[in-house]
């Protein structure tokens, strides 16, 4: 019964109305461990970039005691560092901490409304991770990990597409970051998910979630079961923490 550990942003835990529990059946993390008849542990958060992988790999305790006993990691993020952020990411994330609870509602509001059409008139730059940084944090993730299990297999993803009002359905950043991380991942032999080839026409033509990003079911089940396909191959027995 091999067990994954999922490192993903909204993707991996959101459907189609909206945000669900980890251990929601239909969300593709699930669907990919029934099939390979086993289980997974999601560590995930909203709008989550590679950044946010290593944040948690460093930082999380019950992620260095996963670490010990998973079969395989997948890193399924990317995605959300190809968006659209005119306005700087530490002033979106700080938004939640303004008080009194009025101006905080005010400001979030003026940032949403602000949002797409800035990123329409910065076509879509700056990103909320540049490709550069989002290379070099995966980078540095899979180098601890094979320093920690040399053997544990690790999965990757290519950044995923979106139509999503909330970003002026501008996406210009996301195919030169999906190249550099096609490349990277070449050279460090990670296999990675395309994702736009299995879910890229759900999102596109509208059945997915409402917002435009995140997948309806349908989109899941195709995610779960590519990984499942992946990641099958690669499960073979691991020595064990500092195996040669």
């Amino acid at each position: 019964m091999p067990r994954l550990l999922v490192f993903g942003d909204s993707l991996s835990f959101h459907g189609p109305d909206g945000p669900c529990a980890a251990d929601e059946a239909r969300l593709w993390p699930n669907v990919a461990a029934a099939a390979l008849g086993g289980s997974v542990d999601l560590v995930a958060g909203f709008g989550w970039t590679a950044r946010d992988v290593w944040w948690s790999l460093i930082g999380d305790p019950r992620v260095w005691a996963d670490l010990h006993h998973v079969d395989a990691v997948v890193l399924a993020i990317g995605s959300m560092d190809t968006l659209p952020s005119p306005l700087p990411t530490y002033l979106r994330t700080g938004l939640r901490y303004l008080r009194p609870d009025g101006l905080r509602r005010v400001a979030r509001k003026a940032y949403l409304a602000a949002q797409p059409k800035l990123a329409v008139a910065m076509r879509g730059r700056p990103t909320v991770l540049p490709s550069k940084l989002t290379v070099h944090y995966l980078d540095t993730a899979v180098g601890a990990l094979r320093i920690l299990r040399p053997s544990l297999p690790i999965i990757g993803m290519l950044p995923g597409v979106h139509r999503a009002d909330s970003y002026g359905r501008v996406h210009t950043a996301r195919d030169g970051a999906a190249a550099a991380m096609a490349s990277w991942a070449e050279r460090v032999d990670v296999p990675l998910l395309d994702l736009p080839a299995v879910v890229g026409e759900h999102v596109l033509s509208g059945r997915g979630n409402p917002d435009g990003m995140h997948w309806g079911w349908e989109g899941h089940a195709s995610v779960g079961k590519a990984m499942a396909a992946l990641i099958g191959p690669l499960l073979v027995p691991d020595a064990g923490p500092g195996a040669p």
